[in-house]
């Protein structure tokens, strides 16, 4: 292998664009002179240049003067190619200028036809510095095919949650509101139909617990999967924010520039998710006394911007290696083509903002969750108290 490998560095494939059969001879003379095995051809139009380019060479050989033809331009045919191959320069007339102008738009190196005792080590070097490049090339393609994979990884898990989640909620209502039900009227009948006064004492007793059950299966539910969104975005929100508003006793308002809004499917629930997320988390660590939403539609873009006045958030706090929460809102909003962000100052409170650009939510919004799709209105079991 080493021999092999050995042989392959030993031998030259270079294209040369030279109008003068001396001036090729000559460089091909002292690429030969460092014993490398040099394989070439020359050419001397754009029309010989663009074909050559089809076939596998390690360098590129350039006079800057030809007959209606220029490196300079060479060198854009090459990069137009998208073949990633070193580019020298070689001339008898060059001003550095241009020279410098022609590095700068991807040019390897250049050299004057009358010191050509450095083309090896110019072409050597440049060769070292292209397979570098090809390298980084590769790794920045894997990285970036690495995380299209886990980012396509994440939005399947996410959207299998939700059906997931529906799953459980529908069987909630079916199975367990079901029976909480009847048993209700049963206990109720019993209240009615009853002449013991202990019996019907118990018996109340029972429908008050069974209520209770009943409106706890009924909140489990709603967070599951939140059957008010099918009332639409805003309706639910305003739903969140007194729901939330009464369990902790923290002021929460919300403010929105449509009372209705017609979104793609999957839009809906990833705000609603974000707003739900947001708002736990002012409840577990904001120490906040008020919290705004704002839901604004405006042109082909949907924002929810989230403020509360709490504790907010250092550096250090965002940069936690297990703040799967925050990041799970990126993945979210990624499986509608929007994005999350996130600002907050320690004292000065915290701002999430959710932007949708509708029309990359049309050409990215998940399978539509949909397990509710009957007759039964699933937020409602009966009587409640």
């Amino acid at each position: 292998m080493a021999d092999a490998s050995s042989a392959l560095r030993s031998r030259l494939r270079v294209l040369h664009l030279e109008d003068s059969e001396p001036d090729h001879e000559l460089a091909l003379a002292h690429l030969r002179r460092g014993g490398r095995e040099v394989t070439t051809r020359r050419v001397d139009t754009e029309r010989d240049f663009r074909a050559a380019l089809q076939d596998d060479w390690d360098v590129v050989l350039s006079d800057f003067n030809l007959p209606g033809f220029s490196g300079l331009i060479a060198l854009e045919v090459l990069k137009e190619s998208g073949r990633l191959l070193p580019f020298i320069l070689v001339s008898g007339e060059i001003g550095e200028d241009t020279a410098v102008a022609a590095m700068r738009n991807g040019a390897s190196d250049y050299l004057l036809k009358n010191n050509l005792a450095r083309l090896l080590p110019a072409v050597e070097h440049a060769i070292e510095a292209n397979e570098q490049r090809r390298a980084r090339r590769h790794a920045d393609r894997e990285l970036a095919a690495s995380r299209q994979r886990l980012s396509e990884l994440a939005q399947h898990l996410q959207t299998s949650v939700e059906m997931e989640r529906a799953a459980i909620a529908r069987e909630i209502h079916d199975d367990v509101g079901g029976a909480l039900t009847a048993l209700k009227f049963d206990l109720a009948w019993m209240c009615r139909h009853s002449t013991e006064p202990q019996v019907r004492e118990r018996a109340q007793a029972a429908v008050e617990t069974v209520t209770h059950a009943i409106e706890s299966s009924q909140r489990i539910m709603h967070n599951l999967r939140p059957a008010i969104l099918e009332q639409g975005l805003v309706a639910a929100l305003q739903w969140m924010t007194s729901r939330f508003e009464r369990r902790t006793g923290i002021a929460c308002a919300l403010s929105t520039s449509h009372e209705g809004m017609t979104l793609p499917a999957g839009v809906p629930l990833v705000a609603y998710r974000t707003a739900q997320e947001a708002l736990n988390n002012v409840t577990k660590h904001a120490q906040a006394r008020r919290v705004t939403l704002d839901l604004t539609l405006a042109g082909d873009t949907l924002t929810l911007e989230v403020t509360d006045d709490g504790r907010g958030l250092s550096p250090g706090d965002l940069a936690k290696a297990r703040s799967f929460g925050i990041r799970g809102l990126h993945e979210r909003a990624g499986t509608v083509g929007g994005w999350v962000e996130l600002t907050s100052r320690p004292g000065r409170g915290t701002t999430l903002i959710l932007v949708v650009p509708i029309k990359a939510a049309t050409d990215q919004s998940p399978p539509t969750i949909d397990l509710f799709a009957d007759e039964h209105d699933p937020s409602a079991w009966g009587p409640t108290r």
